[in-house]
C-alpha cells in the first residue's frame, strides 16, 4: 500500500534521447514567447511569403555566364606563365565586352516594390555627345526673290533657249537681238552683243565649262562664239543648220547644236572643218538638249514629242550622212519635249517635261530604257532642274499663277510653290556653286 501523498518506490520512466513531448511543457506563471509563422496563410493577396533563406532564382540566372565567372579565374592561374600582354589585354577586353557590368554568379529574388503612396525616384540622366543623335534641321525655303533683274524683251517663245548661268558666276540673258551678262558677285551688268536685225533675234546661248567663253545661237541659223574676258567674237559656224539654233550644250571642245531642221551636230570649235558628227532622228524642231554628267549619253527633245538618247561613241564620223542608231527613243509625251535634266546623284536618271497637251514630268532609266515615274504637273513645263545639294528637282510651268514648284524626289511630294513671275517662265539656270 502506499501512502497518499508519498512517491512511488517504482524507479520513473525515461524517455529516449532525442525525442520531444507532444506538447510543449507550460510553467505555472509563465508564458511561452510568441514565434510568428516564417509562411502566412493569410487570403491577403498584398501579403508576401519570404524564406529564412536566400534561394537562388534559377529562372534569372545565366548559366553559362556563371559557369564562365566560376572557370575564369582558374583558367588563368594555370595560363598565367605562358599569356602575352596583348593577349592578357586581349581577354580583358572581351571579357569586359561580354560581361558589361555583370559580375554575380547567383540571382535572387527581386525587391519587393515600393509601399503604396510613395513616389518611386526617377532619376535624369543627361546624354553624352556620343549618345546625342544630331537632328537634321528642317531648311528653310525663301517664299520671295533674292534679287529681280528687269529683262523686257525677253522673247516669249517656248522653244528658245535664252538664258544661262555660268562657271564664273557670270548670267547670260537674250533680249531679243542682244545679249546681256549680269555678273552675280558684284551685281555688274554689261552688254556683250547686238546682232542685225537680219541675224535675231538670239536664239539659245551657253556658256562652255570653263566660264569664259560662250555660244550663241541666231535665228538665222549662224552660231557665234564670244570670249567674254575680251568682249570679243572668235569666229561664226555657218552652214550647221538650215534655219533657226534653239537648243545649244556643250561637252569639252565639242559644241552640239539643235536646229529647226530637226538635226543635232557636234561640232569641234578648236578645227577649221569644225562638223565633225550628226544625230538624225528627229523629225521636227529640237528644243531641249543636255550632256549627262559623265558626257557619255546626249538627251535631246523635239517638237515631235520624242526624247532620244544618243551614245557619245554613237554619232556617224561621217557629217553629211548622219544616223539614226539611238540608244533608247521615248514617245510617252504628247506634247513637244523642251525641258530635260539629268539627276546630279544617278548618272542614269533623267527627268523630261512636256508642252501644254501633255503636262507631264516623266523619269527614265537610261541604262534599261524603262520610264520609272510619270506625274502630271496640271501645266505646260517649261524648263526642269535638280537641286545639287538636295534630292529635289524644280519645275518651271507655264500659265498657272505660282510657275515655279519644288518637288521631293522620289516621293514628288511638293515642297514648295514660289511665286514671283507674272508671265510663264520659259528657262531656269543654277549658280555654279549653290550655298547650302
Amino acid at each position: 500500500m502506499e501512502a497518499a501523498g508519498s512517491s512511488s518506490s517504482r524507479p520513473p520512466k525515461r524517455r529516449r534521447p532525442g525525442l520531444r513531448p507532444s506538447a510543449p511543457l507550460e510553467v505555472a506563471g509563465a508564458r511561452t514567447p510568441y514565434m510568428p509563422s516564417l509562411c502566412t496563410n493569410s487570403k491577403n493577396p498584398s501579403t508576401k511569403c519570404y524564406g529564412d533563406r536566400f534561394i537562388p532564382d534559377r529562372s534569372a540566372m545565366d548559366m553559362d555566364m556563371a559557369y564562365y565567372l566560376l572557370t575564369e579565374p582558374k583558367k588563368g592561374k594555370e595560363n598565367e606563365a605562358v599569356v602575352s600582354p596583348a593577349k592578357e589585354a586581349y581577354r580583358r577586353l572581351l571579357a569586359e565586352k561580354l560581361l558589361g557590368s555583370r559580375t554575380r554568379i547567383l540571382a535572387f529574388r527581386n525587391k519587393p516594390p515600393e509601399p503604396e503612396g510613395m513616389l518611386p525616384q526617377i532619376l535624369f540622366e543627361t546624354p553624352t555627345s556620343s549618345q546625342t543623335k544630331p537632328t537634321k534641321q528642317r531648311r528653310k525655303i525663301p517664299q520671295f526673290a533674292e534679287r529681280t533683274l528687269d529683262a523686257p524683251g525677253v522673247v516669249d517663245d517656248y522653244y528658245l533657249n535664252v538664258l544661262d548661268w555660268g562657271s564664273k558666276n557670270l548670267v547670260s540673258v537674250a533680249l531679243e537681238n542682244t545679249l546681256y551678262l549680269w555678273n552675280a558677285s558684284d551685281s555688274s551688268t554689261s552688254e556683250l552683243v547686238t546682232v542685225d536685225a537680219d541675224y535675231g533675234p538670239i536664239t539659245s546661248v551657253s556658256w562652255a565649262c570653263e566660264g569664259q567663253h560662250i555660244a550663241v545661237g541666231l535665228n538665222s541659223s549662224d552660231i557665234q562664239l564670244w570670249d567674254t574676258s575680251s568682249n570679243r567674237m572668235l569666229r561664226t559656224l555657218r552652214g550647221v543648220h538650215e534655219s533657226r539654233v534653239g537648243s545649244l550644250a556643250w561637252n569639252s571642245s565639242i559644241l552640239t547644236t539643235g536646229g529647226m531642221d530637226g538635226k543635232i551636230v557636234n561640232n569641234d570649235v578648236r578645227m577649221r572643218s569644225h562638223m565633225v558628227q550628226t544625230y538624225r532622228g528627229h523629225e521636227a524642231e529640237v528644243c531641249g538638249l543636255r550632256w549627262s554628267g559623265s558626257l557619255q549619253q546626249l538627251a535631246s527633245g523635239g517638237n515631235d514629242n520624242l526624247v532620244h538618247i544618243w551614245d557619245a561613241s554613237m554619232a556617224s564620223s561621217n557629217p553629211s550622212l548622219g544616223h539614226n542608231r539611238w540608244l533608247h527613243r521615248f514617245s510617252d509625251h504628247l506634247s513637244a519635249v523642251k525641258a530635260l535634266a539629268w539627276c546630279p546623284f544617278q548618272s542614269n536618271l533623267l527627268a523630261s517635261g512636256g508642252g501644254g497637251n501633255d503636262r507631264c514630268i516623266k523619269f527614265w532609266n537610261t541604262h534599261t530604257g524603262l520610264c520609272l515615274n510619270s506625274v502630271d504637273t496640271g501645266a505646260q513645263v517649261c524648263a526642269l532642274l535638280w537641286n545639287k545639294n538636295e534630292k529635289e528637282l524644280l519645275s518651271a510651268c507655264g500659265f498657272v499663277q505660282k510657275p515655279l514648284t519644288l518637288w521631293k524626289y522620289p516621293s514628288m511630294v511638293k515642297l514648295a510653290e514660289l511665286e514671283g513671275h507674272t508671265s510663264r517662265v520659259l528657262c531656269l539656270a543654277q549658280a555654279p556653286m549653290a550655298p547650302r
